[in-house]
Parts: structure tokens; sequence; C-alpha cells
């Protein structure tokens, strides 16, 4: 971030120095923001006869240049207030802040949580965690904690939606958890909301033992209301099984797409011997 705001201050210094003045306004002058430099018609200022044309080609150049480095830190932007997003709703699930939680969604985002099925709806996942998980507020004798971890963000080319595939480590008062996310988000009116979080386990089991021998295998509709609206998107085994959750983004080194997953839960279904 620091290199692009250096890179930024020295091309508006260019255009300043090569700009023409046009009723007492430079072309650097209409640039209030860095994000903001594509709403900005700086070409109005741009009067006929006020420059050659080799000095307006270098204007063009620098004011093109300028605008590919204000995108790229309006990403940059756009990732960290999505891992703020993402942050906060595990800070809102260890202290049960249902009613925050829930602003965090939007009004048709869902949620899919191990193998409880799918929830749809803001108000739905309200409910998920207000009769599912406990009323709303810390309570004595109840620890929570989501340690969040890996996050890699991917923005689509319009800059209105993005996908994160992260790691939450949890601890509670009713034991150990392990799973990953793979989640959507979408911009609405300049804010980015949760539109989808799935977060298949990847180990789940008891204090007393630990995750080698007293395990879970993974939780099911039925386990605890509400009921769901959907069932699971899919049907997989948690430790000592394993289920690998697809890969949003491709190999960042080759550019290929990661190859699919079977979603059985370990074994053969990998080509390894059981």
């Amino acid at each position: 971030m620091k290199a692009l705001s250096n890179s930024l201050n020295m091309i508006t210094n260019l255009i300043q120095l090569l700009s023409p003045k046009v009723n007492g306004l430079s072309l650097v002058s209409c640039i209030l923001h860095p994000v903001s430099v594509l709403r900005v018609p700086c070409a109005l200022l741009l009067a006929p006869g006020a420059v050659n044309a080799q000095s307006e080609a270098e204007l063009m150049a620098l004011e093109n240049e300028l605008a590919a480095l204000s995108i790229r830190t309006e990403r940059l932007q756009d990732v960290e207030e999505i891992e703020i997003l993402q942050r906060s709703y595990g800070y809102y699930v260890d202290k049960s802040l249902w009613y925050s939680l829930h602003d965090l969604w939007t009004e048709d985002g869902t949620l899919e949580i191990g193998g409880r099925g799918v929830f749809n709806g803001k108000d739905r996942v309200f409910e998920y965690m207000n009769v599912g998980l406990g009323p709303v507020g810390p309570a004595r004798n109840l620890l929570v904690d989501h340690q969040q971890f890996q996050n890699i963000v991917t923005i689509s080319a319009d800059g209105q939606s993005a996908e994160l595939r992260g790691i939450a480590m949890v601890m509670s008062s009713g034991g150990w958890g392990h799973c990953y996310y793979e989640n959507d988000f979408v911009k609405e009116n300049g804010v980015w909301k949760m539109k989808t979080l799935h977060g298949p386990f990847n180990m789940y089991s008891g204090y007393d033992i630990g995750w080698v021998d007293n395990i879970i295998i993974n939780t099911w509709p039925a386990k605890f209301l509400p009921p769901p609206d959907l069932p699971p998107s899919v049907i997989y085994l948690a430790y000592p099984s394993y289920y690998v959750e697809p890969y949003h983004y491709p190999n960042p080194v080759t550019g290929e797409a990661m190859p699919p997953h079977d979603p059985a839960a370990g074994g053969e279904a990998f080509g390894r011997q059981q």
C-alpha cells in the first residue's frame, strides 16, 4: 500500500508540472482522492489548443497510469474491508452478539456450518445462532474463541463481489473445532456484506481425551434446533476421515484451476489405501 501511495504521489506531481492551467485550475487540482480518480472529468480541463499534441499524450498516459493505480488501491481496500468483515463474524460469535452478526449478511444470504444444512436469509441466520447456540450476549461458564488464519481473498473484476478461503480454530466450552471457510461476499451501496458462509468441519472433538480418540465425525441436520431450510450441500466425514473443500482460486504460479475433490470421506476416493 505504501509503494502504491508513493507512485500515486509521484505521478500526481508530474501531472502538476505538465498540466496547463485553465481559469486558474490545473488538471491535478480536480483529483480530490486517488480512489475517486475514475469519476473525475479531468479531460474537461484540457481546453482546445491549450497544449500541444505531445503534452496531451503525455498527460493522457499519466492519467491512465494513475487510474490503474487507483483501481489497485481500491482493490486493496476491498480486501482489507472483507477481512475485517470476516473477523467481525468470529468476534460476534464468541460473545453471542447475534443482532450484530445478523447485520453482516445480505437479505438473501445463506449459512452452512458443518453438516447442519443450509439456512436461507439473514433472519434464519439469526435463528440458527439464537436458538441453536443460545440467547444473545455472553454468559457465565460459556467460552467460545474463534481464531481465524490464512485468509485468501479474491475480488471480482468489477469489484462488486468477492470470495474468501480461510481457517478457524475454535475453542469452546463444548470442545475443540477446526473448520475451513469458503465464503462469498457482495458490495451493496459501497458496503461489503456476507452473501454465503460455508464452513465445513475438518475436526470436531471434546477436551477430555482430545481429538485423537474422542471425536465427533460431523454434525447433522437434526443434531439440534432449529431445522435447516435445505439439506447439507455436501456429505462428508471429519477427522480421522477428511474432506477437502474445493478451492475457489487457481494455483497462484501456474494460473491453473485446482482439481476438483471427490466429496467421499478419505480412503480410496482420494486414491489412497485405507
